[in-house]
């Protein structure tokens, strides 16, 4: 059982006891549950296998109203959570020790200022939160993948353990920490994701345009119009949004932002290390192969 993780900092010993209690059956139940992870070589999967030992052994992750989460539960959110640093220095997740988890949406109370310098205070319903040097709060029934054909990419573990990449260089601007890579340096990669950012909001300013009057552009029937961008429309909020939302797509369904965006695809690639388009499709051409 997983259950008893206590987290804090864990070493060697603890990462090892817990990698011996994630049974292969239970290892294998929870890949098979995110098709997104297919195509990893044995090497990649050992290596995956190791980082979520050590995320479940360094954080606590406790259930809210009610939730008591199972050890599926568990290591599906430490496979999700750790696939960005698959191939990065688990240190980055460093700085926070715990993970929430409710079983539904949350409310969460947030205050704003206008332009004109009024203060508006609101409650907003969220399926995830990572706080500056605090938890990550989750919810467990949001979707981690597409639901249906035409959809974005969605992926609330993936997106919020993005947002702890980028904290982890200070603020949340859309840039995290670049030291250990020597092959891209801090203005190119402002230079991109400025370019990047600047194209998708045009692209969905044009999209809002185009949408005939009598469409809720909040509806459901505006879905065919929003579509046609390869990120979901929360991308255009700010770069730190940008970059969570592209690195759900990056890893969940890569196609529309390679396609559509390549040097940010590019980039992101150069930085995660990874290029799961040529996994996924790698995957699937073994699939139709086989």
């Amino acid at each position: 059982m997983l259950r008893w993780l206590r987290g804090a900092g864990a070493g060697r010993a603890e990462t090892a006891s817990v990698e011996a209690r994630i049974s292969d059956t239970l290892w294998t139940d929870v890949l098979r549950a995110h098709p997104f992870l297919d195509g990893l070589s044995a090497d990649e999967d050992a290596a995956l296998r190791k980082r979520c030992a050590w995320l479940l052994a360094s954080k606590t992750l406790n259930g809210a109203r009610g939730l008591v989460p199972t050890d599926f539960m568990r290591l599906s959110i430490a496979v999700q959570a750790c696939l960005p640093i698959l191939h990065l220095a688990p240190t980055l997740y460093d700085g926070w020790n715990e993970i929430i988890v409710y079983p539904g949406g949350f409310l969460i109370p947030r205050r704003q200022q206008d332009d004109a310098g009024v203060v508006h205070e609101y409650v907003e319903e969220a399926a995830g939160e990572a706080w500056e040097g605090g938890p990550i709060v989750l919810s467990w029934e949001a979707p981690d993948a597409l639901a249906e054909p035409g959809q974005h990419a969605f992926n609330v573990v993936i997106h919020e353990f993005a947002h702890k990449l980028d904290l982890h260089a200070g603020d949340a601007d859309g840039m995290p920490a670049l030291h250990a890579h020597a092959d891209i340096s801090p203005r190119h990669w402002r230079a991109v994701l400025a370019r990047s950012y600047d194209a998708f909001v045009t692209a969905l300013e044009e999209i809002e345009a185009a949408i005939p009057p009598d469409v809720d552009p909040e509806g459901p029937d505006a879905a065919p119009w929003y579509g046609q961008l390869p990120l979901d429309p929360y991308a255009a909020t700010d770069e730190a949004e940008f970059f969570a939302v592209s690195s759900e797509s990056f890893f969940v369904d890569p196609w529309p932002l390679a396609e559509t965006l390549p040097d940010w695809y590019g980039l992101l690639a150069a930085y995660y290390r990874q290029d799961p388009l040529h996994r996924l499709r790698a995957a699937d051409d073994a699939a139709w192969g086989s």
